[in-house]
């Protein structure tokens, strides 16, 4: 019998920082749990602090990030971007919604995935401008 749920944790990726993992097939879908931009050795793209103390956080850098890592995570089932049915998208303020919305228009046009994008009162860094999960439909 074949197991019609897989959950993955990704080799390369930034560990989870709770007990869930980046990916989780459900049959034909895959849910792509919340990605920020932290990397592997948990520094954030687009979050520099210089020799001062002055941060310096860019979301078009955040978002590039974000949707790599997703693409990367996608990867692991065989899956890309082009398979994205349904995105749900955190900024932690609005005022960087039109930087995030470039950058994402770079990524997917109008016959892309649903979106929905909400602004949250902070993620689990305060460097993280944004979070994304995803709904992919692919079918084994």
């Amino acid at each position: 019998m074949i197991k019609k749920e897989t959950a993955t944790v990704v080799p390369g990726k930034a560990q989870p920082r709770g007990t869930f993992p980046h990916l989780k097939r459900a049959g034909d879908f895959l849910f792509v749990s919340g990605t920020s931009s932290r990397r592997p050795d948990n520094s954030l793209a687009g979050a520099e602090v210089d020799e001062m103390g002055t941060v310096n956080l860019d979301i078009r850098v955040q978002t590039r990030a974000v949707i790599e890592y997703i693409r990367d995570i996608l990867a692991e089932a065989g899956a890309d971007l082009d398979d994205i049915v349904e995105i749900s998208s955190f900024l932690v303020n609005m005022n960087d919604f039109g930087g995030y919305n470039q950058v994402y228009s770079e990524y997917f046009d109008y016959d892309g995935p649903s979106r929905t994008t909400v602004a949250v009162h902070q993620l689990p860094h305060p460097h993280l401008l944004v979070e994304i999960k995803a709904v992919a439909y692919k079918p084994s």
